[in-house]
């Protein structure tokens, strides 16, 4: 199976890495100055499941990209997605499976609009990772699994096929028949954290000292609501995970939207959080928290926007 990862950050870099240390055919559409570095560094991971360390590992460019692949792994931040769709089109022909593990729902949208449902599969990761410094990628915790499946419950010819080029290669691979659920249940949890922590400007063991967890614990309820009014209800050992996360004295856990947010990066808000407001009840005083939490974020974006303008101007 020949494998195009788009993008050799900290997600996709992580998991391409291990595929093509594991002998697979991979190849990472990256950008040129992320293709000049690989040539020189290598690709290299620091993990307590095992370093890696890949020489000069394959690169495309989206101007140099001719071929046809059976796989896209996408791993790009939503705000990226145009430029991602754009970049790896011509990789797709009749036969490509496109395997999205972006946050929350609306890229499918947009996939499917470009692509056709039937080639866009659903797919989550469960990894916390990030870039050094030196573009090492750091594996920040002791989970690394990437779950896929056929949106419609299937279990089609196409995912088993996926499943066997993912297996054994160094990461926890596994094969959903109920991958919409998972999604909305990873989406209620990143959405509850990431709405937490930016609002406060704080990980959890700041917000659980500061005797905050009651309004980290409303804003979960108030996520997995709108996963309920969408068909798709939480379930109780999901809820109890959330739940501990949440409210665990001593974990230093934040969302990466909180670390974005203070290095003054780019913010996932309308994927994250903004998407789900949008398909949970629209009356007055619905989701105060949650909406909160979303001005607060949309508020950070007019202000970086404004002072991204006057730089320009000066």
């Amino acid at each position: 199976m020949r494998i195009l990862v788009v993008g050799a950050g900290a997600i996709g870099g992580y998991f391409g890495g291990r595929l093509l240390e594991a002998g697979r055919d991979v190849t990472f559409l990256v950008r040129p100055e992320r293709s000049r570095r690989l040539a020189e560094t290598g690709l290299v991971i620091r993990s307590g499941f095992g370093d890696v360390s890949l020489p000069a590992p394959p690169t495309v460019t989206a101007d140099t990209l001719r071929k046809r692949f059976d796989l896209v792994l996408l791993s790009c931040k939503a705000y990226d997605l145009e430029g991602a769709i754009a970049g790896f089109a011509p990789a797709v022909g009749p036969d490509t499976v496109i395997l999205p593990v972006l946050n929350g729902m609306r890229h499918f949208d947009r996939l499917d609009q470009q692509f056709g449902a039937g080639r866009v599969l659903g797919g989550l990761v469960l990894i916390s990772s990030a870039l050094d410094p030196e573009g090492r990628i750091q594996h920040c915790n002791k989970m690394h699994g990437l779950v896929f499946g056929d949106r419609d419950g299937s279990r089609s010819a196409r995912v088993e096929a996926l499943a066997t080029a993912l297996s054994g290669a160094g990461f926890d691979a596994r094969l959903s028949e109920g991958i919409l659920q998972e999604l909305w249940e990873k989406w209620v949890f990143i959405a509850s954290l990431a709405a937490i922590n930016c609002l406060l400007r704080a990980t959890v063991d700041d917000i659980v000292t500061s005797g905050s967890t009651g309004l980290a614990l409303t804003v979960m309820a108030e996520c997995a609501g709108i996963a309920a009014g969408q068909g798709y209800p939480p379930g109780e050992a999901c809820l109890q995970r959330i739940r501990a996360m949440l409210t665990t004295p001593g974990v230093a856990l934040a969302a990466s939207m909180l670390r974005d947010l203070e290095r003054n990066a780019p913010i996932e808000a309308d994927h994250v959080i903004g998407d789900l407001l949008r398909r949970g009840d629209p009356q007055p005083g619905a989701q105060p928290v949650l909406r909160i939490a979303y001005a607060h974020l949309k508020a950070y974006e007019a202000r970086r926007a404004r002072e991204a303008g006057l730089a320009k101007a000066e």
